[in-house]
């Protein structure tokens, strides 16, 4: 007996109805259902019981690339209700497409992703037919909200439509092939009893095509290759992560509207939705009175007729929202009539439509679901540790270094509810406690489970996304990921990024990446006895062979008046603190900016910089009112430099560089001092409040320029000035 396809959206709940009734009526000795065929000896856990939605996980790693996908089942998934409702009737269930690591499956993340680009052409004709916005209301027009009536009439003859439009590549050559020698061995052993097939309809053509003819015997599961490593886990699901408007290239947006298309059917699914977001909106704070909520369901009705619906749509429930509550005019057109996840900006109101059609259902699995060693051994580690919990935690560095280390693995993990408030933000900032806010949630099993792909412990896993990080990143990068690396206690991969930073340095060409290597590398040294780093030869090193690339990059720089770059400011202020703490020759590093502070050609803030690195290093006196430049357009950027630079040095000799400055700014016309406003703002942001304080207090203390005595200065006319000559210049 030939088989019966059945050709599917994923995630539709008409085409699961479908599948279902099938599957009732013909009772077959075989379901065979597109999914990974590396799990058909695991289809009893995955049958477990579980609490949908779910997904099958799946990892793979060699030296050339790391892959993850998901395989994920909602209740009305096409999919998953094949397989129950094969196993309901005693069939043998079978997955039959290629493992998930197979290079034919290497460019999807998602295996149920229906790739709709394919046939953008022929969906674009039918759109413009059914008069409606994009294939997702197109579906909901043919198929969801449609009478059941030659449903799979209609399948075919739209599946047929879109494959016969569509160019096939090798990759989906390959799975079509590796089905379809699946359909003929179930089809060879089943005998007179039906076989009933469920897969993308966009493959469907083609497998009833290739199927036909003699049976090689059942395919065998292709391995993956020696010296790789593939492994795939069930993880819990959610609703957020299923809909495509939070990025979920399913083909169905919306997973809570088609949840109760499923249970309910559209009429229900329609008013129990607008219901759900005009509460949503009372608890925001949106005033929604009953009779908004009257017009939205009247307006639904209305909109479903007048587009030829025999009910509500999806669109129409969303479109009657936004009708009867929205009186704003809007910035961006409506997101239901597109594609993907929703742009900055969108209407408040919209964003609950939007969420409550979402939903926040996450799936559970049963207790007796294999997991990843990962698992076990990070419960058993945090609640040995105190960890487990709620709550806030305060570490001591010196004293608590694995608990810090723990948390940073998961951190570095991604793993959720491991929030880290303050601590050392680079090797160079000298503090040593940390705050964590703990938080238990539901997310953290799923992600602990796609974690395991990284290793069976904390300390492999995060050495292994580190050790990604780091390929092929650039020397600033690489500081970063080091430093990480130090707060995770991965000794090994600290000593491997410490020899690349190394060798890196010579090459480096940007000054303010450059600076980063210097502050993490000089902090790490300097106070590596929190993380037992502290006088290391390999980072002395790293900082022996940065110094004289940072000056020769520093020297090179050119550029006239600009906003000041802070990596340029920041990358001075390491080569200060290097310079005054690693015990290295200052000569040179003086030589320099003396040179670069002397030079016209260098951008202001770096003249600025180098002028403030002298000062703050240098025996011998010097002079900053004489260097401050007179210029409005670079005043602001030079002092940012200098203050950034020598901080205590203008707060402990404030006269001349404040006489200076005063009497530059007094001497500005207005359109001087609007430009030169933004600068000096971002300049004096380098002091912290008090000692803004101080320095205004000895600005203020100065003796008033001759012609002003007894004029105090009144900040509300300053303030209205400055606002009518924005104004007047269209600035804001």
């Amino acid at each position: 007996m030939p088989a019966t396809f059945l050709g599917v959206r994923h995630h539709s709940p008409a085409c699961a109805r479908l599948a279902a009734s099938v599957i009732e009526r013909l009772r077959p000795a075989y379901v065979l259902v597109e999914g990974p065929s590396e799990l058909n000896d695991r289809l009893g856990e995955l049958l477990l019981g579980h609490e949908l939605p779910i997904a099958v996980f799946s990892h793979y790693r060699d030296e050339q690339r790391t892959v993850a996908s998901w395989s994920p089942f909602c209740e009305y998934s096409p999919e998953w209700v094949a397989l129950t409702a094969g196993r309901a009737v005693g069939a043998r269930l079978r997955f039959i497409d290629l493992p998930a690591w197979h290079p034919a499956l290497a460019g999807r993340r998602n295996r149920y992703s229906d790739a709709e680009d394919r046939y953008l052409g022929a969906v674009a004709r039918l759109c413009a037919k059914f008069a409606v916005d994009n294939v997702d209301s197109l579906w909901d027009r043919l198929f969801e909200v449609a009478s059941p009536e030659g449903l799979p009439e209609r399948l075919t003859a739209y599946f047929d439509l879109l494959r016969g439009e569509s160019e096939v590549g090798e990759d989906d050559a390959a799975r079509e092939q590796y089905m379809a020698s699946w359909v003929r061995a179930a089809v060879a052993d089943a005998g007179r009893k039906p076989v009933v097939v469920v897969t993308g309809g966009f493959h469907r053509p083609a497998l009833q095509r290739l199927a036909v003819g003699e049976s090689d015997g059942w395919p065998a599961v292709p391995s993956p290759p020696d010296g790789t490593s593939a492994e795939s886990f069930l993880v819990p699901y959610s609703f957020k992560r299923l809909d495509a408007f939070t990025g979920y290239q399913s083909g169905m947006p919306s997973p809570e509207y088609y949840q109760r298309l499923w249970e309910s059917g559209p009429d229900a699914a329609a008013a129990g939705l607008i219901e759900a977001v005009v509460t949503r909106l009372r608890r925001r704070g949106v005033p929604v009175s009953t009779a908004d909520l009257v017009a939205a369901h009247a307006l639904a009705a209305g909109l479903a007729n007048l587009r030829g619906h025999p009910r509500p749509a999806r669109a129409d429930i969303l479109d009657a929202l936004a009708g009867a509550l929205i009186t704003d005019d809007l910035e961006q057109r409506l997101p239901w009539g597109t594609r993907g996840a929703l742009r900055a900006g969108t209407h408040p109101a919209v964003v609950e439509m939007v969420a409550a059609l979402s939903g926040d259902r996450t799936g559970r699995l049963h207790p007796d679901t294999p997991a990843p060693p990962l698992v076990h051994v990070v419960t058993t580690e945090l609640a040995s540790l105190g960890l487990d919990g709620d709550g806030l935690v305060r570490l001591d560095l010196g004293r608590d270094g694995h608990r810090s280390r723990v948390l940073h693995r998961l951190r570095v993990l991604d793993i959720p509810g491991f929030e880290r408030q303050n601590g050392p933000c680079s090797g160079a900032d000298p503090v040593s406690t940390e705050h964590w806010r703990l938080t238990v949630t539901e997310l953290r099993l799923p992600l602990l489970i796609e974690a395991g792909a990284h290793g069976g412990t904390p300390a492999d896993a995060a050495a292994a996304v580190l050790a990604e990080r780091a390929a092929g990143a650039e020397v600033g990068e690489l500081a970063e990921v080091l430093f990480d690396a130090v707060l995770c206690g991965v000794v090994e991969l600290a000593d491997q990024l410490t020899a690349e930073l190394r060798t890196g340095v010579a090459t480096a060409s940007d000054l303010g990446a450059l600076g980063r290597v210097l502050a993490v590398v000089l902090g790490l040294w300097r106070h590596g006895d929190l993380w037992r780093t502290d006088g290391s030869a390999a980072l002395a090193g790293v900082l022996a062979a940065a110094v004289p690339r940072m000056l020769w990059l520093a020297e090179g720089v050119r550029g006239g008046p600009a906003p000041a770059d802070p990596a340029r400011i920041e990358a001075m202020v390491a080569l200060r603190d290097t310079t005054r703490y690693a015990a290295l020759d200052p000569a040179p590093v003086l030589a320099t900016c003396r040179r670069i502070s002397a030079d016209p050609g260098a951008p202001p803030e770096l003249r600025g910089a180098a002028f403030g690195l002298v000062w703050a290093l240098s025996a011998s006196a010097v002079n900053p009112a004489r260097a401050i430049p007179g210029e409005p357009r670079t005043a602001g950027d030079w002092l940012a430099g200098l203050f950034a630079l020598a901080r205590a040095q203008v707060l402990t000799g404030t006269r001349g560089v404040l006489t200076v400055l005063d009497e530059l700014v007094t001497g500005m016309g207005d359109e001087e001092f609007l430009i030169a406003l933004p600068a000096l703002r971002q300049a004096f942001a380098y002091f912290p409040p008090g000692e803004r304080q101080q320095l205004a207090g000895a600005l203020l203390a100065r003796p008033a320029p001759p012609g002003t005595e007894g004029t105090p200065a009144d900040p509300a006319a300053i303030e209205s000035t400055v606002d009518s000559i924005l104004h007047a210049e269209g600035l804001c």
